[in-house]
């Protein structure tokens, strides 16, 4: 299986226990959506398939499981900071109808003060919030992706209008 074929899912945070559980931190969405009997875990540029033993998911993004062959500590922390991957096959099937905050890159961002901005380049996704990159002023400006500063978006157009707070762009655009 290459990496190409795959979807990223996370990441494993710490072990629990003596008998190989392992955490699993989500940075995918959906993942309750899904049906976990194997996984792949990146091991020196490699994808090494693990079939799951039992699991429990958990509201806070994170999971608890056990992989057939891990039943030591010392085999689960030879895992643990390692991504996780599934096969394309097995992600989640998006309605056509369903808009998510992700889907704004490559839209172009408008601010009410300043004008246009320019494409949003690339989107992060932290526990607490989404933040856009967009080249500016030769320059690349970030700022949150939330109700408090998106106005408008335009799917039609490819573009999104926002209220960025007062200074945000001169901490940016300031040397």
């Amino acid at each position: 299986m290459k990496i190409d074929d795959c979807f990223y899912l996370g990441y494993i945070t710490k072990t629990k226990g003596l008998k190989g559980e392992l955490q699993l931190f989500f940075e995918f969405g959906e993942y309750d959506e899904i049906e976990f009997d194997s996984v792949f875990v990146e091991l020196n540029g490699k994808l090494v398939p693990y079939f799951v033993n039992t699991y429990k998911l958990q509201n806070n993004q994170t999971g608890y499981f056990f992989f057939d062959d891990v039943d030591t500590i010392e085999k689960a922390a030879a895992l643990v900071k390692k991504k996780v991957y599934l096969p394309n096959s097995k992600k989640p099937e998006r309605h056509d109808d369903e808009f998510l905050i992700t889907d704004l890159k490559g839209f172009i961002a408008h601010d009410v003060t300043h004008g246009e901005l320019g494409e949003i380049i690339e989107i992060h996704e932290y526990p607490q919030q989404y933040v856009a990159v967009v080249p500016y002023k030769f320059r690349e400006v970030m700022f949150p992706l939330n109700d408090d500063f998106i106005v408008e978006i335009d799917e039609e157009e490819g573009t999104v209008k926002l209220d960025l707070p007062e200074g945000l762009l001169d901490v940016y655009l300031n040397e």
